[in-house]
């Protein structure tokens, strides 16, 4: 009777687990986006249109919007067709194997932004390392002019973006069956056929929740564009960064961002008409997307496995190594395919590190001489100094509100049978899939009323919001490989929920939330959109700092920046994908 009179109602749990999140993402998600959104159609007390007329009534702004779409195809198709290989190698490898290979996508995709395309100005300037290799064998008689244009762009972009198209796939791929193909084989379908009809499928929703995901980062990016564009490559983003910072135009900007969340809504209608947002979570198509549009794919398929088959008759001895290959994917044509694309990924931002120590050379290539002076020059530079610590701060913090928040929002997500589960990852999933610059302005407005506008505090918060999804997706992994028999033998010996808890849970778990930590304080920690707006004119953090001395004034210094930059996340990495491999043992 006891037991009866404290048990607890069935809503609580849920409740407690995931409120904390839910509080979180309603006051500085959904009230501030939204706020924004209101701008647009309600100025001073009442209704308006206006800042969708000024929007329409020229055709500078849907020039704007039609080069961010070209761009963010364009870069969401390459980073997909470059990606496919490189996750598909990566998949088929053993697991002590995949953690070397794997760490490079990693570095790649956790090293700054700013990093990446600082290092894109060095290879691709009048100096750099394209046009010094260029020159010396004969193909050109004087530097061209590689910078500031399409092609440009497009390089740094799917450089920036290859990662996150490879991890995504990734996790789809380490979940398919190899012996299906192999199958296939056995039973007399060609290397090709097999390929496409058998094991493309499986892995298609990898590839479209990859490309999903380049292209609504994409759509949002600013950094790469502001950086190594022209004006012909100008992005929407950009136009509403001029709004807030230059005219604070607020309703205006709200209604750019609405033009652009409406874009990306778009997208993901005809992702689910096509495919089915199921799809995203690793389940197969829905059947009632559309039979005719299934007996298409299946035709393109069969036609490009012949015509892979075609291809590969043309070298019999690669045919046959194919055909007889336990792994697949570790065939030399792959290998060199996939060494060469994590050469692209990792050579830019490793490039630094000579130029961080050369002598006077500057930026040019080769770097020429031993000096330590840009190191002396950032130790002795106050706003350096100051603004890394405050990076330090506010990851710090931000990390430990994000691991506080996310880790039982995760455990509700990886051990409950609650109904509407999928809406609430949906939920969880927001500040990855809403444009990064609506969530900054969004929270910028709400911070300026509030008066946390170049606080730390507000930094952490904003900084929560983008972290927490980082450590719900990395506990919910690490979740679905407990055995919760060791809390029930725990409880049977007469343990109570907090002992157990205590005792058996986190110290099993510790390396996991160590690893969620880690990933959190990386994210904070090279977070620019928020930082942009929210730190204030004289409380910048480092890669405001960083992106103020490149647009203003291009220095040495920041070859040495970049390559503390580059290290530290080495060393993250390598922490957290330890504890991780702890965990799961």
């Amino acid at each position: 009777m006891r037991r009866t009179a404290l048990r607890r109602p069935p809503w609580l749990r849920p409740l407690l687990l995931g409120g904390p999140l839910a509080l979180l993402f309603l006051l500085l998600l959904v009230y501030p986006v939204g706020q924004l959104l209101l701008l647009s159609v309600y100025s001073d007390g009442a209704f308006t249109l206006a800042p969708y007329r000024q929007l329409f009534a020229s055709s500078v702004y849907v020039n704007v919007m039609l080069i961010t779409l070209k761009i963010s195809v364009c870069t969401t198709v390459l980073s997909v067709i470059a990606g496919y290989p490189v996750a598909y190698l990566i998949a088929s490898l053993s697991r002590q194997h995949k953690s070397a290979w794997l760490f490079w996508v990693l570095l790649s995709f956790w090293t700054s932004f700013l990093v990446r395309a600082f290092a894109w100005i060095v290879v691709l300037g009048r100096n750099g390392v394209i046009n010094q290799l260029l020159t010396a064998t004969g193909l050109q008689d004087a530097p061209a002019n590689l910078l500031y244009s399409l092609g440009a762009v497009l390089v740094s972009m799917v450089h920036a973006l290859m990662p996150l198209a490879v991890l995504t796939m990734l996790s789809v791929m380490e979940n398919i069956d190899r012996n299906l193909p192999r199958a296939a084989l056995t039973l007399g379908a060609r290397p090709g056929t097999a390929f496409w009809r058998v094991y493309f499928p499986l892995s298609m929703p990898g590839v479209a929740a990859g490309a999903i995901m380049v292209f609504v980062t994409a759509i949002g990016f600013f950094i790469v564009p502001a950086l190594l564009g022209g004006r012909k490559e100008t992005m929407i983003t950009q136009l509403i960064i001029e709004q807030v910072q230059q005219t604070m135009n607020w309703g205006f900007a709200g209604a750019i961002s609405v033009l652009m969340l409406i874009v990306v809504l778009a997208v993901f209608a005809v992702y689910d008409k096509l495919l089915g947002l199921s799809t995203m979570a690793g389940t197969s198509p829905e059947h009632g997307s559309s039979a005719t549009l299934h007996r298409q794919a299946q035709a393109l398929l069969a036609a490009l496995g012949s015509a892979s088959d075609r291809l590969l008759a043309l070298f019999p001895r690669a045919g046959r190594n194919i055909g007889r290959n336990t792994e697949p994917g570790r065939s030399l044509p792959m290998c060199a395919f996939v060494v060469l694309a994590l050469l692209f990924l990792s050579v830019p931002a490793l490039l630094m590190i000579p130029l961080s120590v050369a002598g006077r050379s500057g930026l040019n290539w080769p770097p020429s001489g031993f000096s330590l002076q840009y190191y002396q020059e950032l130790l002795a530079a106050p706003l350096w100094l100051q603004a890394g610590l405050r990076s330090l701060i506010v990851g710090l913090g931000a990390s430990a509100l994000a691991l506080l928040i996310g880790t039982p929002a995760a455990l509700l997500l990886a051990r409950s049978n609650m109904r509407g589960k999928s809406l609430l990852l949906a939920f969880v999933l927001s500040p990855i899939i809403v444009p990064r610059m609506i969530i900054a302005v969004g929270l910028f407005y709400f911070f300026a009323k509030v008066g946390l506008v170049g606080s730390s505090f507000g930094l952490m918060l904003g900084h929560t919001v983008i972290a927490v999804p980082y450590v719900v997706l990395t506990m919910m992994a690490v979740l679905r490989n407990y055995d919760m028999r060791l809390d029930l033998a725990a409880q049977s010996l007469g343990a109570r929920p907090w002992q157990t808890l205590r005792h058996v849970t986190f110290p099993i778990l510790a390396a996991g939330l160590m690893s969620s930590f880690l990933f959190a304080f990386a994210t904070s920690f090279d977070e620019l959109t928020i930082s942009l707006f929210a730190s204030g004119g004289m409380s910048a953090t480092l890669p405001k700092q960083f992106w103020d001395q490149v647009t203003l004034q291009i220095s040495p210094v920041i070859a040495a920046v970049s390559t503390c930059l580059l290290a530290f996340i080495a060393v993250l990495l390598r922490v957290a994908d330890r504890l991780r491999r702890r965990s799961l043992q």
